[in-house]
C-alpha cells in the first residue's frame, strides 16, 4: 500500500468561462480528502493470482485474465481518491460476435474530469491496411507474414488514460496488450506470431521533477526485475514513439513503451506485463493524490486545455492503436476515442512567458532526459 499525507485545502475565486458551469474554479478541492492509504499499490508483496502461473491454460485466456484484473485494480485505486463519482461499466459485444470489451469510465468528478479504464479481447481478420503496416514497421514481421495471404487475429489489453481535473495532477496513459496472428487456412496449426506490447508514460501540465523522478523509477524497477536492459530500451523507444513531430516536442515526460515484443519466453514476457501493469498504479495514483487539493486559477486551467489539445493532437494524428482500431471493422468508435480529454483548448500563437513554469514545462518535452538517475 501506497501511505500518502494530507495538504492544505483552498478555494480561487475565479469563475470557469462555461455558461453551463456555475461552480467557482477549484471549489472542489474543498471537499477533497486524501486518504491514508491507496489500495492496489503493493504488488511486489501481494499474493499472485492464479492465472500467473497457471501454464496449463492458453495464453491469450492468461492475457484475458490480466487485462480484467488490471482493470479491477486500477479502478480501485482510482476511486479510492473520488468522493463523487464512481466509475460506470459499459460491457459490450461485437455486432458479428467476434469478441467483447468492458469500458470503465468516469466523467465530470470532483478528482477526475476524465477517466477511462478500457479491456477489448477481440478477434477478426486483419484488414490489408493493418497488414501492410504491421509488415512496414518491423522487418520480423514482414518475414513472417505474406502480404498476399490472409490473416486472422486475436488480442487482449487494457487501455488507460486519465485527465485529472487539477491542472496540477498529471494526465497519464497505460497499455498493455498481447497480439497473436493465425494463418486464415490453417488457424488450427496455432499462431504464426504473438507479441506482447505496451507501456505507460505521464504528462504534466506543470513539471514537478520529483514526481517525475518517482514515476519512472517505480517504472524501472518492475523493468529491471526482468531485465536490466528493458529500462533503457523502452525509456528511449517512449520518447520517439509519443512525439508531435510537427511540434517538435514529446506528448509529455515519458515512461516506457514497446510493442512486437517476443524476446523471451512467452511464460517471461507475461509475467514482466503483469509487473508493469501493477506498476503503473503505484507509479501514477499516488502522484494524483500528492497534487489534486493544490490550489489553482484560470491561468493554470487554461495552460492545462492547451496542453491537453497537444494530447489530442498526438493521440488522432500518430497513435498506432487509435490508427488500428479505426480501421477494424465493427470497432466500438466510443472505446477508441475514450482517450480524448473532455476538454480541450487551442490558442493562435500561443508563447509562455520565459521562466514561468509553462515555459519550464516545455523546456521539458523539447529535451531528453534521464528521469530515473
Amino acid at each position: 500500500m501506497y501511505f500518502v499525507s494530507n495538504f492544505a485545502h483552498g478555494v480561487q475565486k475565479d469563475t470557469i468561462p462555461n455558461a453551463q458551469d456555475t461552480r467557482v474554479l477549484g471549489s472542489e478541492i474543498a471537499d477533497l480528502k486524501v486518504p491514508a492509504v491507496i489500495p492496489n499499490t503493493d504488488y511486489e508483496n501481494e499474493a499472485k493470482p492464479a492465472y500467473y502461473n497457471d501454464t496449463a491454460t492458453p495464453m491469450h485466456q492468461r492475457m484475458e485474465a490480466l487485462v480484467l484484473d488490471l482493470q479491477d485494480r486500477l479502478v480501485v485505486a482510482l476511486e479510492s481518491l473520488e468522493p463523487s463519482r464512481k466509475f460506470i461499466r459499459d460491457q459490450w459485444e461485437r455486432e458479428d460476435g467476434n469478441g467483447y470489451g468492458i469500458s470503465c469510465v468516469l466523467q465530470d468528478g470532483e478528482v477526475y474530469e476524465k477517466a477511462g479504464v478500457n479491456v477489448s479481447v477481440i478477434e477478426g481478420t486483419l484488414a490489408p491496411g493493418q497488414l501492410r503496416s504491421m509488415r512496414e514497421r518491423n522487418p520480423q514481421t514482414a518475414n513472417k507474414l505474406n502480404a498476399n495471404e490472409e490473416y486472422d487475429f486475436r488480442v487482449a489489453g487494457v487501455s488507460v488514460v486519465v485527465h485529472p481535473r487539477n491542472p496540477y495532477a498529471p494526465t497519464a496513459h497505460k497499455n498493455y496488450r498481447r497480439f497473436e496472428v493465425y494463418r486464415k487456412s490453417n488457424k488450427e496449426a496455432g499462431p504464426v506470431l504473438a507479441w506482447f506490447g505496451g507501456g505507460a508514460d505521464l504528462t504534466p501540465a506543470y513539471l514537478f521533477e520529483d514526481d517525475v523522478k518517482y514515476f519512472h523509477q517505480t517504472l524501472k524497477q518492475a523493468c529491471d526485475a526482468h531485465d536490466p536492459q528493458y529500462y533503457p530500451r523502452f525509456k528511449q523507444w517512449c520518447d520517439t514513439y509519443f512525439t508531435n513531430i510537427h511540434r517538435d516536442e514529446t506528448r509529455g515526460v515519458g515512461g516506457i513503451f514497446f510493442d512486437d515484443l517476443e524476446d523471451k519466453a512467452p511464460e517471461d514476457l507475461f509475467h514482466f506485463a503483469y509487473d508493469a501493469g501493477s506498476a503503473f498504479i503505484k507509479a501514477y495514483v499516488p502522484l494524483v493524490a500528492k497534487r489534486m487539493t493544490m490550489p489553482y486559477t484560470l491561468r493554470e486551467r487554461n495552460w492545462q486545455l492547451i496542453r491537453r489539445g497537444h494530447y489530442a493532437e498526438f493521440n488522432l494524428v500518430y497513435d498506432r492503436g487509435t490508427k488500428f482500431g479505426l480501421m477494424t471493422p465493427g470497432a466500438r468508435i466510443e472505446s477508441i476515442l475514450m482517450s480524448l480529454p473532455l476538454t480541450a483548448r487551442w490558442e493562435y500563437m500561443n508563447q509562455p512567458e520565459p521562466g514561468s513554469p509553462e515555459a519550464h514545462l516545455l523546456e521539458a518535452v523539447r529535451t531528453t532526459t534521464d528521469w530515473a538517475k
